[in-house]
């Protein structure tokens, strides 16, 4: 959801007993104990500086955030603060060309940036020797980067960023419904009428002026906050950040935006045939106010009370009543300058959007005279504990808190108040702001319906004047520029060359504990006490593996229908329990297993497994949300279907296992096989296939074994153990050719392009060297492949190769979005650099992959979250407790000659499949020359037909 809010990050909060002992936030719970500890101060030239220490492990964080966001743009230069994210990322005076990321990679750190209505952040985790390489980088860019600012770099992040907006909008189901829904709330002149992505003519008209001007005005050290937290001392960074940022000279003032909240005058109704959707959506919106008024708190709270949960009086009559939908969303979303109430229900298949909208007022009649309960505010507060830890169980996490809290609050420690905020609301400020901003006041509303289904749009709509990209021949653009040495903005130190880093930390492994419980359930678990929180899985295997090819789709069906309540609790009464507890508990289905993940605070371990053990041994089988579950899942394929990723997804697994194997088929299944699907396949796949013998139990936080193993004993007195035989499935002989196939998707703006064969299983001695063999090829944003067809062509936001795989072969894949009128070149890119891979890579190539991923193994152990994945991969693949040693041993040891041996042994371009999921009109043709052994034209269901179903 996004509603509640601490400060700028958006937070999960379920809901609370009424019981003070339970209650996360009681009366006798010390607001102030829920702080980060910090200090600040300022340097001369403005600069805010936030300090957090700790030292649980030996990494730091460093987060600068900008007060910089769209609303500083101006029409007709919309996109800009975020174009300006990317070129920061290019290069400085003193950091050569696309060295930040490997820079950084290469001290076995991650870094990136983002940009938002109200400000831009850019931020790094490192290991701590790296210090000071960190903010060597930043103040590089912050004080000593205009002067590097080329025509041809710029151009190349101007299509960088087209191509996000693609992927990210124009590729992608009520892709533009933002840009509606803005464009009619806010006034032409208001900052939040643009998008932070921007208009594609802006992006195309900017110029590298705009670039100098806009750096000048908002980049300088006095529109600036920069925390760092983590292991350090105070002394030695209080004098390196004197040292690299102290001497940067103050720019522009920066004058502070006033709140600026919007009234509309009358309702508007609009409408969009959609290209990607394949259901009716409608949304209604109402302007509210900005973040940190009494009445943003109480407004997030009617979002949850109205949305959220089984008593929810969206759910009670969309989904359970009028079976119109499945889902109900609703939100607040208070920002710096103004606010919007958002309702988003995506109707089922064929629905009537009018129906829809008399739904949600009917929902409102009936949240008017039910009203709010004293119970509906306290269990809305009950997970604030909960989430607040999970909120800083990284230094990167604090990070965000900090700097976001002295932005938009002025004071880092603004979460106390925040906090105090949060639980000063009522009842009665829920009713009155209903009152006030929704009930009876003009809206926005949208009707976004498949193309084609005008007759499901909601009455009096005018249609919204959506401007959608046309696909044009791709021509390069040729910039050239003077090559001109870059004039070096004066300093008094030497920052032309990277600190030299101090020694890299040791490898330290968490101590792991197992235990085998008599009904032959195995339990791992780490115990790490930083915050009073757990993580836990069960894990059971088999999953989709177990799935009958005739129903397909029933191992997933499973994991929704046993969180509908249990034998002695309804769905409603069960959701209660768990949101009582602050806790999460959910499932989920994957190829090789049925998961049940959790998290909770310490002291309420026992009740949540309580609930667990219920929800395991004692399902309720509850038709009437077992129908509502199918619904749901069919209407999720229907979507799927005009998702060209999930298309690339189902018809890549369709290759390569081929029909006879059961991960040819989706795990979520077909529309024909889920429609087959009774409650009886669910109950005979439970008794079959549930069962200890074939289950892992994972847990990582602050309890220990002994604790943990006595929460188990319902399991183990009451689960009994059966055989369930795990079907194996025939793979595939190894492929013989180069085969395009091309899957048409009409007027995409981009194409998904996924190159792979089958490998080899997680489990074969070779898996973690191919996957370090990999690195440089497509493993990271340094990758061959991201380099050249993002840094250097700007085809696409992202290209990728890696491993994947199980205790059943995984494909070696190669992926990209591509614009659409680069797609043969990028298949061809993409060829040609699997090809000359297989030739070698330097001895510095080599270094950068050993440095990257043996120095990031500082940051792997940092949250629970992180740890418990530990666990389960021990588990699931029967690994030494030591296995991540194992494999730097791996990494250390790979010389040039064992990576040229497994690049030959794993990559063979000549024999892959090559998948394009695109606008077959435009781009299909030029694969026949482009020397495949076969091209083919397929179906979305991975079928081969003939041109003639195609319009060329």
């Amino acid at each position: 959801m996004a509603g509640l809010f601490l400060g700028a990050l958006s937070l999960l909060f379920v809901s609370c007993d009424d019981k003070n002992e339970t209650m996360a936030m009681n009366d006798n719970q010390d607001a102030a104990s829920l702080s980060i500890d910090f200090e600040k101060y300022e340097l001369e030239n403005g600069l805010d500086i936030v300090l957090h220490q700790d030292k649980s492990d030996p990494i730091v964080s460093l987060a600068i955030q900008y007060g910089v966001g769209s609303n500083r743009e101006k029409e007709g230069r919309t996109g800009f603060a975020h174009l300006f994210e990317h070129m920061l990322f290019q290069e400085s005076e003193n950091v050569p060309q696309d060295q930040f990321f490997k820079t950084i990679q290469d001290a076995g750190g991650t870094l990136n940036g983002g940009t938002w209505k109200d400000g831009t952040i850019y931020y790094e985790v490192v290991p701590n020797n790296a210090l000071e390489t960190i903010l060597w980088l930043e103040s590089d860019r912050m004080g000593y980067f205009i002067n590097t600012v080329t025509e041809s770099a710029f151009y190349n992040q101007q299509e960088v960023v087209q191509n996000e907006k693609r992927q990210r909008v124009d590729n992608r189901p009520y892709g533009h419904t933002n840009w509606v829904l803005d464009k009619n709330i806010y006034p032409a002149d208001h900052p939040y009428n643009w998008q932070v992505i921007g208009e594609l003519k802006d992006l195309q008209n900017a110029t590298v002026d705009d670039v100098r001007e806009f750096y000048d005005r908002f980049y300088g050290p006095n529109n600036a906050t920069l925390v760092l937290a983590g292991d350090f001392e105070t002394s030695e960074a209080k004098e390196l950040i004197e040292k690299y940022f102290g001497e940067i000279s103050s720019r522009q003032e920066v004058t502070p935006l006033e709140p600026r909240p919007v009234e509309i005058a009358e309702t508007k109704r609009l409408y969009h045939e959609d290209n990607f959707a394949t259901a009716p959506q409608l949304n209604m919106v109402w302007p509210t106010v900005q973040q940190y008024t009494d009445d943003a708190y109480a407004l997030d709270f009617l979002a949850e009370i109205l949305s959220r949960g089984k008593k929810a009086p969206l759910y009670k009559v969309l989904v359970k009543e009028k079976d119109l939908t499945s889902r109900t969303i609703a939100y607040n979303n208070s920002q710096q300058l103004a606010g919007e109430f958002h309702i988003i229900i995506t109707a089922n298949d064929g629905v009537n959007l009018n129906e829809v909208e008399a739904g949600i007022n009917e929902a409102m009649t009936l949240f008017e005279t039910e009203g709010v309960t004293d119970r509906d505010i306290e269990r809305i507060k009950a997970g604030l504990e909960t989430d607040f830890y999970n909120g800083i169980s990284s230094v990167l996490g604090k990070s965000f808190q900090l700097a976001q809290y002295n932005v938009f609050a002025g004071d880092p420690g603004f979460i106390e108040q925040d906090i105090e905020n949060i639980k000063a609301v009522t009842k009665e400020d829920v009713m009155r702001v209903y009152n006030e901003y929704i009930k009876g006041q003009p809206f926005v509303l949208t009707s976004f319906v498949p193309k084609g289904k005008t007759e499901l749009i909601a009455e009096n709509s005018e249609q919204a004047p959506v401007v959608e990209e046309a696909i044009k021949e791709n021509v390069e653009k040729k910039v050239v520029d003077n090559n001109e040495e870059v004039a070096k903005t004066p300093s008094k130190i030497d920052r032309s060359t990277a600190p030299s880093q101090g020694e890299t930390p040791a490898l330290n492994i968490p101590d792991t504990w197992t235990a085998s419980l008599e009904n032959g359930l195995e339990v791992y678990g780490i115990e790490q006490n930083e915050i009073p929180t757990v993580n836990f899985s069960l894990v059971i295997e088999g999953g989709h593996l177990l799935d009958n090819k005739d129903k397909n789709g029933v191992a997933n069906l499973m994991t929704d229908i046993m969180m509908e309540g249990t034998a002695n609790k309804t769905p409603e009464q069960l959701e209660e329990e768990i949101e009582l507890l602050g806790a999460t508990i959910n499932m989920y289905t994957t190829n090789n297993s049925i998961v049940i993940r959790g998290n909770t605070l310490t002291r309420n371990f026992d009740e949540t497994m309580d609930l667990v053990a219920e929800i395991l041994l004692e399902p309720r089988w509850d038709e009437e949300e077992f129908a509502r579950i199918k619904t749901k899942t069919i209407n999720d394929i229907k979507r799927r279907e005009a998702d060209p990723n999930a298309v690339a997804q189902n018809v890549y697994s369709k290759i390569l296992y081929g029909e006879d194997h059961i991960f040819s088929m989706p795990t979520i299944g077909t529309e024909e096989a889920v429609s087959n699907i009774t409650i009886q396949d669910l109950k005979n796949f439970y008794a079959n296939n549930f069962s200890p013998s074939i289950s892992n139990f994972h847990v990582v936080g602050a309890i220990d074994k002994e604790t943990t193993l006595a929460n188990l004993n319902t399991l183990q007195e009451r689960w009994e153990a059966k055989e369930v035989s795990i079907p194996e499935y025939p793979i595939p002989e190894t492929r013989d050719k180069a085969s395009l196939y091309f899957v048409d998707i009409p007027n995409a703006k981009q194409s998904v392009i996924n190159i792979g064969y089958l490998a080899i299983p997680r489990t074969d001695p070779d898996f973690y060297p191919a996957e370090v063999m990999n690195y440089k090829l497509g493993g990271s944003f340094s990758g061959n492949v991201n380099l050249i067809l993002r840094e250097e062509k700007g085809y696409t936001y992202g290209a990728r190769s890696g491993f994947s795989g199980s205790k059943i072969p995984g494909p070696f894949t190669a992926s990209s979005s591509v614009r659409t009128n680069t797609t043969g070149e990028s298949v061809s890119i993409f060829r040609d650099e699997i090809s000359k891979y297989k030739e070698g890579i330097s001895e510095d190539d080599l270094e950068f992959t050993k440095n990257a991923m043996i120095k990031s193994n500082a940051r792997r152990f940092e949250t629970q979250f992180s740890l418990l994945g530990m666990l389960q991969e021990m588990s699931s693949y029967d690994l030494d407790p030591n296995y991540i040693e194992n494999e730097e041993a791996v990494i250390k040891n790979m010389t040039l000659a064992r990576h040229k041996e497994l690049a030959n042994k794993y990559l063979d371009e000549s024999k892959m499949a090559y998948l394009v999921v695109g606008d077959a009109a435009t781009q299909f043709p030029q694969f026949k020359e482009m020397g495949f052994d076969e091209v083919q034209l397929l179906n979305k269901e991975g079928e081969e037909v003939s041109l003639d179903d195609v319009k060329m």
